[in-house]
């Protein structure tokens, strides 16, 4: 009986911007995605009976077809016919409905995982033309790295790496719904981009204050504006020392990117103490060179 251990990255937005709405209720986006050393155990353990079976360490998540990672397996299972069963253990570390893509990865993963252990043969431009189908992230977390993404986020390009620094991430005791965020941005027109062309020169030049200062999102007022306690990391961040912070995705997850270790700890210790944040972790960016 086949297992596969594997870990599930996280990512963080260094850019995002939303250039319009489809028919489809989808928008049309171009952003700077970047994987984080902050991760998901996934294991996949091969079963002799046709069924997938998922467990994980959190008792909220659903454990059926609910979950993204449980239709990943079914999308693989029914194209190829698989007759054996996979149980998929989660053992969740990203921050839930945080901004991260932690079930893009999860999916992702048994994407991956699957495709090692069933022997499909499958590209990873194969297994990302799948995953579109299940999300819009989770091209890119099969993908990851430094990465422009445009589209509804499934057209994607590598871009040079982000410079060696610290991330600091801080997820307030708060959950959003991103749905409802897209829907709260559609009823206005958005009056300030993002500067994404910018966030790529810095990346290119390997300039990471260029990158910190060019940093944007879209969605950062919309959340904000509902939890004010997303400003208050912010500020903590960099009167700490960040070259920039931001909200990540449609939030609630800030994020602050420091060349020093020192001043992001002190940045850490600061969140915790006056309790804004109930998940903190200081993480390197991922060189998509990583293995899995």
């Amino acid at each position: 009986m086949e297992k596969l251990e594997l870990k599930a990255l996280g990512k963080i937005n260094l850019g995002l911007d939303v250039l319009g709405r489809r028919e489809n209720g989808y928008h049309d986006v171009r952003m700077v995605m970047q994987t984080v050393y902050l991760y998901d155990n996934v294991i996949l353990v091969e079963k002799p009976h046709n069924k997938i079976e998922i467990d994980t360490n959190l008792p909220y998540l659903p454990r059926d077809e609910n979950n993204i990672a449980w239709k990943a397996a079914a999308l693989l299972m029914e194209e190829f016919q698989i007759t054996r069963g996979i149980k998929i253990i989660l053992d969740k570390h990203i921050p839930v409905a945080a901004g991260m893509a932690g079930g893009s990865a999860n999916a992702a993963a048994v994407l991956y995982g699957m495709n090692r252990m069933f022997r499909l043969g499958l590209s990873k431009e194969e297994l990302m033309e799948r995953g579109v189908k299940l999300g819009a992230d989770v091209p890119y977390c099969i993908m990851r790295g430094t990465v422009l993404a445009e589209g509804i986020g499934e057209k994607l390009t590598a871009l040079a790496p982000l410079p060696r620094c610290q991330i600091l991430i801080a997820k307030p005791s708060v959950s959003v719904s991103t749905k409802t965020v897209y829907e709260k941005l559609d009823k206005e027109p958005i009056k300030e981009h993002p500067d994404i062309d910018g966030i790529i020169k810095g990346l290119e030049a390997q300039d990471i204050g260029k990158v910190a200062s060019s940093m944007g999102n879209v969605l950062e007022k919309v959340t904000a504006g509902e939890y004010p306690v997303i400003t208050k990391i912010k500020e903590c961040m960099l009167r700490h020392g960040a070259l920039g912070a931001m909200m990540s995705g449609s939030g609630p997850t800030v994020f602050g990117i420091f060349e020093d270790r020192r001043k992001a700890r002190e940045a850490y210790r600061s969140i915790k103490i006056q309790r804004l944040a109930r998940q903190a972790y200081i993480a390197g960016a991922h060189n998509v060179r990583r293995k899995w």
